[in-house]
């Protein structure tokens, strides 16, 4: 596969009852970050640090315009509790494309009121089922 951009990306989170709403078109930018832990464990023969790998971790920025409509942002982040499947198919809903779902937890769902009059929103989701989140493709 070649270079890509982000255009035409797919984004769908879990509303509060735990069905898949595709907010793409409320999206204006999103940030992920898989990290992962490293341990130290230099000894004292060593002149420089060794590290072993440990726990992974994820979390997800996103950033949209207000759109209070049925199944569409405001509906599915007003209601925090519960965990949320994130589901990224970067490039689109097609046939082998990059593809990242996880399990999350709603951190926090800000409204901003920009001094041009413009409402927008932001939302932090964080790692929430224990397990490595990991790339795949669209089937």
């Amino acid at each position: 596969m070649a270079k890509q951009t982000g255009l035409g990306d797919y984004l769908a989170v879990d509303d509060s009852g735990g069905t898949a709403r595709d907010i793409s078109n409320d999206l204006g930018d999103y940030g992920i970050n898989i990290s992962q832990e490293l341990i130290d464990t230099t000894g004292l023969d060593k002149s420089a640090k060794e590290r072993i790998t440990g726990m992974s971790d994820g979390d997800v920025s996103l950033n949209g315009t207000f759109n209070p409509a049925s199944n569409k942002s405001h509906d599915v982040f007003k209601v925090r509790t519960g965990t949320r499947t994130f589901d990224l198919r970067v490039g689109g809903n097609t046939s082998s494309n990059p593809k990242l779902t996880m399990e999350m937890l709603v951190a926090d769902y800000s409204l901003t009121r920009n001094a041009d009059g413009s409402l927008t929103w932001s939302v932090t989701l964080n790692l929430q089922s224990g397990t490595v989140p990991t790339w795949g493709t669209v089937a």
